[in-house]
């Protein structure tokens, strides 16, 4: 059954839309869009017409989506090999400590997963005395709010008996596959094939949703393996979302198993959102991963950020908006007039669009004591909170290592791991934990 032609339409608005943001000149395209017929071949044509729209004429940013072109216009002076030495002990402790952390954070945001902002959160928390957060949500605390995720029955501080399925959690997983059976080495047509054996569409969501459509199709289609060449061209074409935040939820084990290697963490990091994203969505990506590789040994907070920022294009939207972001945090008095400085500027781009929401990450960083504080301060910020709790929760679980995360944060998940992967079995927390820390002994 092909999608109904309505719903292509609507996908064609939201590319010509996305395209626009991007800086291409889309004049006269939502005319042409609703004069087409009603035919799949005329929308068709005119998607593949969209994947290949020249840029306006003064538009000042330079965001290539090759991995060469991506370097060439990053920091030369961007540090290569290892930033300090860590002991094969050290890493691995920290490494799992990240984990640990990166679970505490997405469980703790993952009910307030309703795109709320700092003032909604804490205007419902002083409500039930649970401001400033310092612990996992309370049922009584979405009365106040006002809104509702599904999640409330297994991700609040009386309903937690495990930790619950969550995207985050399981692409984690993912990459540590990845390393696990293909090493640092690992191929764009390699994940493709560990995505089809282990993620079911309706865990997936946009750009990821649509690749394992379009690679599921053809492996229906043909018994020829899937090249580089395919997944650009399927990347290129129906790909709503491709600046979202679905490939910056994918890449903490890419730093787990880099420590203190940026460059090889933004490399790995790049060959996985490649694969279903392009522009921000890869640069915030690498950025990511860059800065928990360099948060192993760099002991400067925003020093960490700033070196992930030398694996970001300088001609980017992304890079302008992260240097701004520094800048703000470093003048900032606290965490909350560091959050106020970035929402007052950025607070257009909401749930899942990366820029408020990595700049909320520096904000996070800079001023928590711990990495339960850490992951407290970062969902407070809003957003996108489940997806934040667990990237803030990697970076500063990979800094304070195992004194930053009170055991109280684990003890309610009783040891016991569920996730949504077809092809994944193992349920002990602990188990999957030692096994990231193993991670960095591919690099150490």
């Amino acid at each position: 059954m092909l999608p109904p032609i309505p719903m292509l339409r609507h996908n064609l608005q939201q590319i010509i839309a996305g395209k626009a943001a991007q800086g291409h000149d889309v004049k006269g395209l939502q005319t042409e869009l609703r004069d087409l017929p009603e035919s799949y071949d005329a929308l068709h044509a005119f998607a593949l017409k969209l994947a290949d729209l020249p840029l306006k004429e003064g538009w000042p940013y330079v965001e290539p989506n090759d991995y060469e072109a991506i370097m060439a216009e990053c920091d030369p002076r961007r540090p290569q090999g290892r930033l300090a030495d860590i002991s094969a002990a050290e890493a691995t402790a920290r490494a799992e400590s990240a984990f640990e952390a990166a679970v505490a954070g997405c469980i703790l945001g993952k009910p307030l997963e309703i795109d709320p902002t700092l003032e909604e959160i804490r205007t419902a928390a002083e409500a039930t005395g649970e401001w400033p957060i310092n612990d996992y949500i309370t049922l009584d605390f979405f009365e106040k709010i006002g809104r509702r995720n599904t999640t409330n029955e297994t991700c609040c501080r009386e309903t937690i008996r495990f930790v619950a399925p969550d995207d985050d959690i399981n692409y984690t997983i993912i990459g540590m596959l990845m390393l696990e059976n293909h090493g640092l080495g690992f191929t764009r047509p390699q994940l493709a094939e560990v995505w089809l054996r282990n993620l079911y569409p309706l865990i997936t969501h946009g750009p990821e949703r649509m690749m394992l459509a379009a690679t599921a199709m053809r492996s229906r289609l043909t018994s020829e393996p899937l090249t580089d060449a395919d997944i650009d061209r399927y990347v290129s074409g129906w790909n709503l979302g491709d600046e979202l935040c679905g490939a910056a939820i994918r890449v903490d084990a890419y730093g787990y198993a880099c420590p203190g290697r940026p460059d090889l963490a933004a490399e790995l990091a790049w060959r996985d959102s490649s694969w279903t994203h392009r522009r921000t969505g890869i640069y915030a990506s690498m950025f990511i991963a860059a800065a928990i590789a360099a948060a192993f040994v760099e002991r400067d907070r925003l020093r960490i950020f700033e070196i992930a920022l030398q694996f970001v294009p300088r001609r980017s939207r992304f890079y302008e908006i992260m240097a701004d972001c520094i800048e703000m945090v470093r003048q900032a008095s606290d965490w909350l007039d560091g959050y106020r400085r970035i929402h007052a500027k950025y607070h257009m781009y909401r749930h899942c669009q990366l820029y408020q929401e990595c700049g909320t990450l520096m904000n996070s960083a800079r001023f928590a004591a711990d990495s339960g504080q850490a992951i407290c301060m970062q969902v407070s910020q809003g957003a996108d909170t489940d997806c934040f709790g667990e990237i803030i929760g990697s970076i500063m679980g990979a800094y304070f290592g195992p004194c930053g995360l009170e055991p109280r944060w684990l003890a309610p998940f009783q040891d016991r791991l569920h996730t949504g992967l077809g092809g994944f079995h193992e349920t002990s927390l602990s188990a999957v934990t030692r096994r990231m820390g193993r991670l960095p002994l591919l690099t150490v």
